[in-house]
């Protein structure tokens, strides 16, 4: 099912959650809302699914215009940070729930509710969990039993908000594999909330920016990381260098030992992998240096410091492969010269 937001404005006494949203969310899609807290990511979330009501603004569903449809009507479902499972039931009887509250006409027979929530605990990978209760789970298990009961009710869209924000980090990364191949298999319309980057450019086809109640960006993950728009995308996804260009000759980057082929702003944003490292022949006109590095993998992190006060940040991070970094053979305090490959330049 598509959804499409136009001019969506909500307020809470004088903080504005959501400034005029407009979006369009294709059939099928996994999208991600992403931004720093109080951006508006959940409140938008809760909008549409009908759990807040705009102050202005439209929700249409396939084309239907839902915006004063209460949450029963929406064909959606919802799943929560920490999980909203009842205590008091079984896995089973949890799954069951959505389908057993049904209107008498629309409600399926035990023996079929039997089959779908069996059919549901086999798609998450947990029937033999069936007789448990909530309390008897580790936390990755309780939230894909609430993923299993918002599917139940088959909903058109799925909305989840933080799903994985309660998990230890390695729990987390193993439900976002599996919550992508999940969506891949059902494409069931999905939109969860996040201020994780990395989880969201891991799991979601595509991305929305948010910040101070507006989106900055949509796009797809690539599209977000390769190509921001604005300076709150480059600084929010990813690591980034900021370097602000004060004079027109750009004389100071070549005085600090940084080289940039290609000026074209005054402040020039760049990734760590962008920035190539090479050892000076000439230490004494070359102030930045090596202060430590980090061992990523199969990438080597390099933190490098400037000596005496300039203007830009003192800090640089640049990034390469470690069999390069092996060759190098960089020592703690050694001299180096940049070279920033590709930038993106603001004014």
């Amino acid at each position: 099912m598509s959804i499409t937001l136009h001019k969506i404005s909500k307020q809470f006494g004088t903080f504005k959650a959501l400034d005029n949203i407009n979006l369009e969310i294709p059939e099928g899609e996994l999208v991600a809302l992403l931004g720093p807290s109080g951006c508006g990511k959940t409140t938008l979330l809760r909008i549409i699914a009908g759990l807040e009501q705009a102050d202005q603004g439209d929700v249409f569903l396939k084309g239907d215009n839902v915006t004063d449809q209460p949450v029963k009507n929406r064909q959606i479902g919802f799943v929560f940070q920490h999980y909203a499972l009842f205590r008091h039931m079984t896995v089973f009887d949890n799954i069951a729930f959505g389908l057993r509250v049904k209107p008498r006409k629309q409600r399926p027979s035990e023996a079929q509710i039997r089959d779908k929530v069996h059919s549901l605990l086999q798609l998450v990978q947990l029937d033999w969990l069936h007789d448990r209760f909530p309390d008897q789970l580790s936390g990755g298990q309780r939230q894909r039993i609430a993923l299993a009961r918002a599917l139940a009710v088959e909903p058109s869209v799925l909305l989840l908000d933080e799903p994985f924000g309660a998990l230890d980090a390695s729990v987390r990364k193993d439900l976002r594999l599996w919550l992508r191949h999940l969506h891949h298999e059902l494409n069931v319309t999905s939109i969860f909330v996040t201020h994780d980057q990395e989880e969201a450019m891991e799991v979601s086809s595509q991305i929305v920016v948010l910040n101070h109640g507006k989106i900055e960006q949509k796009g797809t993950p690539s599209e977000i990381y390769d190509q921001p728009k604005s300076d709150f995308v480059s600084r929010f996804i990813g690591q980034t260098n900021v370097f602000h260009i004060e004079d027109d000759d750009h004389g100071w980057l070549k005085s600090t030992g940084i080289i940039v082929d290609d000026p074209k702003g005054i402040v020039a944003h760049v990734r760590p992998h962008n920035i190539s490292v090479e050892k000076t022949a000439d230490p004494a006109n070359s102030p930045v240096y090596l202060k430590d590095w980090q061992h990523l993998g199969g990438t080597i992190r390099l933190e490098l410091q400037r000596n005496g006060n300039h203007s830009p940040a003192t800090t640089i991070y640049a990034e390469m492969p470690n069999e390069q970094f092996k060759e190098l053979a960089l020592q703690k305090g050694e001299h180096v010269t940049l070279r920033i490959k590709h930038a993106h330049w603001f004014n």
